[in-house]
């Protein structure tokens, strides 16, 4: 499928087919295309929970407000933000690199990151968002569906999913085959009042 068109065709859908399983195949190559996705000083700090346990997916449901796509998609995935990513052997990170420029990107990143927590943070939901889309292009372009969710209990979903202490949640993520198409788009607006040029207007 054309790039634009899997844009184009890219639409939350809400009704999965209950019954239907992507192969481990298919979810190999949809992840193996998200971890492409770039990421500052290539550190690589979204990290993926593929939830699989019927049980636990139940219960996930009833911390989202019971959303029926939450148990009835193919695919329920939680992307998290590792925060101290920048300085867990971060030297794997440019391992195919010259020595020298390894060591000095390597320096450079935890120094910029340590410390600075809103940096860590907002670096993390930058870095999701990003494989987030990576994933849902790649799903429409495998014939699939997808839908980003955030309407969950945070607290109760990170103790199901024993989330670590230095990672947060940024977004809940589900990937299947859809039962019915989603509603027409309710209404984009004009281009001219979202982009500008040089200097946003006074």
């Amino acid at each position: 499928m054309d790039t634009f068109e899997a844009i184009r065709l890219r639409r939350s859908v809400k009704k999965y087919d209950p019954d239907h399983r992507l192969t481990e195949e298919e979810v190999k190559k949809l992840f193996e295309a998200a971890i492409l996705s770039p990421t500052s000083f290539n550190m690589q700090n979204w990290r993926f929970l593929l939830v699989e346990d019927p049980e636990l997916r139940q219960k996930i449901r009833e911390a989202s407000f019971n959303q029926a796509q939450v148990t009835e998609a193919s695919l329920l995935v939680f992307l998290a933000a590792d925060l101290n990513a920048f300085k867990k052997q971060p030297e794997r990170y440019w391992r195919n690199a010259p020595e020298n420029v390894a060591k000095m990107m390597v320096e450079w990143m935890v120094g910029y990151y340590d410390g600075n927590e809103q940096l860590k943070r907002d670096e993390g939901i930058r870095s999701c968002g990003i494989a987030a889309q990576t994933l849902m292009l790649a799903a429409k372009a495998m014939g699939y569906d997808s839908c980003p969710m955030i309407g969950f209990e945070p607290e109760k979903v990170a103790e199901l999913i024993h989330l670590p202490d230095d990672h947060i949640l940024v977004l809940m993520l589900v990937v299947g085959k859809a039962k019915e198409p989603a509603r027409e788009r309710p209404g984009q607006i004009p281009l001219e009042e979202v982009l500008f040029r040089d200097r946003f207007p006074d």
